[in-house]
């Protein structure tokens, strides 16, 4: 691949995890409105429905065999519908900070998991530098540790939430040469608007009017909105297309980039609490992410 490509692989990765720091704003303001499968089920089906709207790449999924499907069906199950189970319910029975450290293991786990799986070995280099930045989210999730409380059940959710995430980073660079970011973004909008649907429907007894009420909210519709077209249309495919042109190592660790953006738009928007010993944190996780590109192997 040519340093452009490279470059744009990289920002994509950067713009997506971007979108997904900034989503905790989002999500909170819309779960102030609706029970969390509600809120899902809004954002993933305006998400879906946003993705019937190209029909010419709608094209591609008829070529697809049935192995491809079974790969996109599974894709889907992992990201969004099972990791958003583990970690919804992981951080409602763990501390936040205990949360944060856990989520920042993804990075780790999915890198270890590549090179046996897709023979895909980071450096000496890559490993150190990648423990840096988990070093930042880690120190920067130990500062919140006060909120919350821990137990197994806690524990349990969030490995199910590391490994799922984890899953979809080695399915998705696993079968990136063969199904499009677009059909793999088409398959997780869809798995999450069914599934995330029918949860919302059995949570709102059926009732539509009960379903549809918090979009009247304008905050409220604001808030799907950014989560349907930035975080999950956009990102997704952002997603999709850097782990197409990356290596795992050096895409997965821009996940602990959401936790940095995340950090600062709380300060900034929600007025938290700023520690100057944040800043540090911060800069080991920029340090980190620059040195797992930097040291990487050279192209062939």
């Amino acid at each position: 691949m040519n340093h452009r490509g490279e470059f744009r692989a990289t920002l994509a990765s950067v713009v997506c995890h971007s979108f997904w720091g900034l989503s905790f704003l989002a999500s909170r303001t819309g779960l102030n409105s609706a029970h969390v499968f509600v809120l899902l089920s809004h954002r993933f089906l305006l998400s879906f429905l946003v993705m019937l709207l190209f029909p010419r790449q709608l094209g591609e999924l008829r070529r697809l065999g049935r192995r491809d499907w079974l790969l996109l069906l599974a894709l889907g199950l992992a990201q969004p519908v099972v990791y958003f189970f583990g970690e919804q319910y992981g951080i409602l029975h763990a501390t936040t900070g205990f949360s944060g450290v856990m989520i920042a293991m993804i990075p780790v786990v999915t890198t270890l998991a590549a090179a046996p799986l897709l023979r895909e070995r980071p450096t000496a280099g890559q490993l150190i530098f990648s423990l840096l930045s988990v070093g930042g989210v880690i120190g920067i999730g130990l500062m919140s540790r006060g909120s919350g409380t821990l137990d197994a059940l806690g524990v349990l959710f969030l490995l199910v939430a590391v490994l799922a995430g984890s899953a979809y980073s080695l399915l998705a660079r696993g079968i990136s040469g063969r199904v499009s970011p677009f059909a793999r973004t088409w398959a997780m909008t869809g798995a999450g608007a069914l599934v995330f649907t029918l949860l919302a429907l059995i949570r709102c007894r059926g009732s539509l009017s009960a379903y549809f009420a918090p979009l009247a909210a304008a905050p409220y519709l604001r808030s799907v909105l950014f989560l349907s077209l930035g975080c999950s249309v956009l990102s997704f495919f952002l997603s999709n297309y850097a782990l197409t042109r990356l290596p795992l190592a050096r895409e997965t660790v821009f996940a602990n980039l959401t936790t940095a953006v995340s950090f600062f738009a709380g300060v900034l928007v929600l007025r938290e609490p700023f520690s100057p010993l944040s800043l540090v944190f911060i800069a080991l996780i920029l340090l980190g992410i620059w040195g797992v590109q930097k040291t990487a192997r050279p192209n062939r």
